[in-house]
């Protein structure tokens, strides 16, 4: 054994320390020891096998008590069946889907008809009621090519982390240049359900997902907002793969962003999930703010839009009822930047456009608060009507304001807040903090989450 690989080897070790005793993964090392076969090590037939069918029959049966024994041969027919035109990341899109939302299986009803019902593959309301397992040195085979991942994490039997390791005086660059795309190239089965990959030489390391070049790879450097903050590869496994943390980043901090005509898998930053969890927080918490959530600030470049996408994405999934989210801007080119973002990342819904969701005018802004759509999206300007009834739904009106200093001041300000009274209301803003200011204070209750200048170039935002 070689000293390098001694190093690496023991980054290797570390690494697995940290998930087998502090967040509680099972570990496992396969090199010449996983043994082949349904009754095998790790249920596989093939090393050209990446999903462990034998730990995802007992899933579905665990957490779909209505399935069949040929519904689950369906679920796990759709979870390997690929269209061999399609590429690594509308694969990868497709799976996630059947992840996130459950697979599609036909059910019989008593008269005969055939439906579809969606099997759950994860449970993300209990993280504890999943299977997480890391492998040391997997092998799989490829068509020409067969490679040993140095770490392999599965959830339910499906693998779900990448981690790429050199040794710490090899760049965290070389761990994607060398060995990463080659994996790509030669074994691209083992991404197809793949939500993270992770970087490290020990000393830093990097996360990003399938497709995205290494400049959009980052670090995840705090477990929480006031920390100074580690490029430490431990502190980015304790942020990211503990079990509450992993299947909450994966429900609603992914997205795919189809702007362009391409495809780009998009996962938050550090300072983002941090941010959103605390406007989360704060919205659960609404009644007793007043409906004041606090505002996000970010530096430029930082990600403004794609927060507020996981924001909303968040509140739709895991909130209680069917809140109304007024997207509110003071530009016309914002809002359809806005608009366009949150329908390409299927924000909207399959169904939906952001024209749709524009309002045009004043009128049309009041006919569309009386009724409940999912989304509005319209300037500062359209709240031009001082006259008006205030308007008291039976659900949720959650005002996301962007550039928030800009369009809280002045007579559309007042009446926007005197036609919805009861609405929750968040700020996002880029523009450099400022002290706690009159209207910051009455409309949004103060700064929730500050990702300032000084951190933001320590992370390498623009």
């Amino acid at each position: 054994m070689s000293h390098d690989y001694s190093e690496e080897k023991l980054v290797q070790d570390s690494a697995c320390d940290v998930l087998q005793n502090r967040l509680g993964w099972k570990v496992a090392y396969a090199y010449n020891l996983e043994q082949l076969g349904v009754d095998g090590t790790f249920g596989r037939t093939s090393y050209k096998e990446v999903l462990l069918t034998r730990e995802i029959r007992k899933v579905l049966k665990r957490l779909n008590p209505w399935i069949n024994d040929q519904q689950i041969i369906e679920a796990i027919a759709k979870l390997t069946r690929r269209i061999s035109t399609a590429s690594l990341i509308q694969i990868n899109e497709e799976k996630y889907n059947y992840l996130r939302d459950g697979i599609p299986v036909t059910v019989k009803c008593p008269d005969g008809r055939t439906e579809i019902k969606k099997a759950a593959i994860i449970d993300f309301n209990n993280a504890h009621n999943n299977e997480f397992l890391a492998v040391k040195e997997l092998i799989v085979h490829g068509d020409l090519y067969n490679r040993r991942a140095d770490i392999v994490g599965f959830v339910n039997g499906i693998p779900l982390l990448f981690i790429e390791l050199k040794r710490p005086d090899i760049d965290v660059r070389n761990a994607y240049e060398d060995n990463y795309k080659d994996y790509l190239d030669t074994i691209p089965q083992l991404f197809y359900y793949n939500a993270f990959v992770m970087l490290s030489n020990g000393l830093e390391a990097k996360v990003g997902t399938v497709g995205s070049k290494y400049e959009f790879f980052h670090e995840w450097k705090r477990l929480d907002e006031d920390e100074k903050g580690s490029v430490a590869f431990e502190t980015m496994l304790l942020g990211i793969c503990s079990k509450e943390n992993f299947l909450d980043l994966l429900e609603n901090f992914i997205l795919y962003d189809h702007s362009d005509g391409r495809t780009a898998k998009i996962l938050a930053r550090n300072h983002q999930y941090l941010g959103v969890n605390k406007a989360v927080e704060a919205y659960a918490d609404r009644k007793l703010k007043d409906g004041k959530l606090g505002v996000f600030w970010h530096t430029q470049g930082s990600g403004k839009s794609y927060s507020m996408a996981f924001f909303a994405q968040k509140i739709r999934r895991k909130m209680a009822g069917s809140p109304t989210f007024v997207v509110l801007t003071d530009r016309e080119e914002l809002n359809t930047q806005i608009s366009d973002t949150f329908e390409n990342c299927g924000i909207l819904g399959k169904d939906s456009k952001a024209k749709q969701c524009i309002a045009t005018s004043g009128e049309d802004l009041i006919a569309k608060l009386k009724g409940n759509p999912s989304f509005i999206f319209t300037l500062i300007h359209k709240f031009n009507k001082s006259d008006v009834e205030p308007i008291y739904p039976d659900h949720d009106i959650i005002i996301m304001s962007d550039e928030a200093h800009r369009s809280q001041y002045g007579l559309y300000a007042d009446n926007m807040m005197r036609l919805l009274p009861t609405a929750a209301r968040i700020g996002f803003t880029g523009t450099p903090l400022l002290s706690y200011d009159n209207i910051t204070e009455r409309t949004f209750g103060g700064y929730i989450s500050v990702y300032d200048f000084k951190r933001a170039v320590e992370d390498g935002a623009t």
